[in-house]
């Protein structure tokens, strides 16, 4: 589960986050979608403990990022929107390198790598250096990164950028068999398409707050339209610059 408590972030007396409340269940694909400049990435960036609140609690499976960041870290996998590989590695190389960060080693690790490999179908490049990887590849090695020791959470920012229709795909049901299993993937995308998808639920945030939230079906409702999430998008986020 998460948790927001009034979650603020504020930049030179600009508030790019304001007072954000919100609770996700656990084992579900969260949408969190809203116009450029909306306060997704900040949130996220918060959730993953790289930026520090101006205000309010961020809980993960009850644990205070504030007061437990490294507990915290230990169950999350974070994916931020402008990842970074150490292209001179090896895709096997790359793996080890992130499960090292959380002491994993032997069997157990290598049993895991050979997993991720087969899974995000990788497994015949992974003695390969990561700079001759096409930009696809590099962003299924990186999801599979953040997935190697096994986190409750995963936080991703844009999974989708850089991938074919069959890596999407692939990586949509990956997400969705990870749900499934129990966890939980908060995901900000600008796809709208893809949200509608996947999501169970979602979060349209617009100038730092949460201008609606819930299912589809729900965010139909509180739109008072029929059509795919982008119409329902649009009229939220146009009656929320109209207040």
């Amino acid at each position: 589960m998460i948790t927001f408590e009034n979650l603020t972030k504020v930049y030179r007396g600009v508030k790019a986050v304001d007072n954000l409340n919100l609770m996700v269940p656990q084992g579900i694909v969260f949408g969190f979608i809203g116009p450029n400049g909306a306060g997704k990435t900040t949130t996220i960036k918060m959730m993953a403990g790289v930026l520090k609140p101006t205000n309010g609690k961020i809980y993960i499976h009850g644990l205070d990022m504030a007061k437990e960041p490294t507990d915290v870290k230990r169950i999350i996998g974070f994916i931020p929107d402008r990842p970074f590989l150490y292209e001179k590695l090896s895709g096997i190389e790359f793996l080890k390198f992130k499960a090292g960060l959380y002491r994993m080693k032997g069997n157990r690790l290598n049993e895991r790598i050979a997993d991720l490999l087969s899974l995000f179908e990788l497994g015949q490049w992974g003695d390969e250096l990561i700079e001759s990887y096409s930009h696809g590849m590099k962003q299924r090695l990186i999801i599979a990164s953040a997935m190697i020791h096994e986190p409750k959470v995963i936080i991703v920012d844009e999974p989708m950028v850089g991938l074919d229709p069959k890596g999407a795909k692939l990586v949509k049901e990956i997400f969705k068999g990870f749900a499934n299993d129990g966890a939980t993937v908060f995901m900000s995308t600008h796809t709208l398409a893809l949200a509608q998808e996947i999501c169970h639920q979602i979060a349209i945030v617009d100038k730092g707050r949460i201008a609606a939230s819930g299912t589809y079906e729900d965010l139909k409702k509180r739109a008072g339209i029929e059509g795919n999430l982008e119409r329902i998008f649009l009229k939220i986020t146009e009656e929320n610059v109209s207040r």
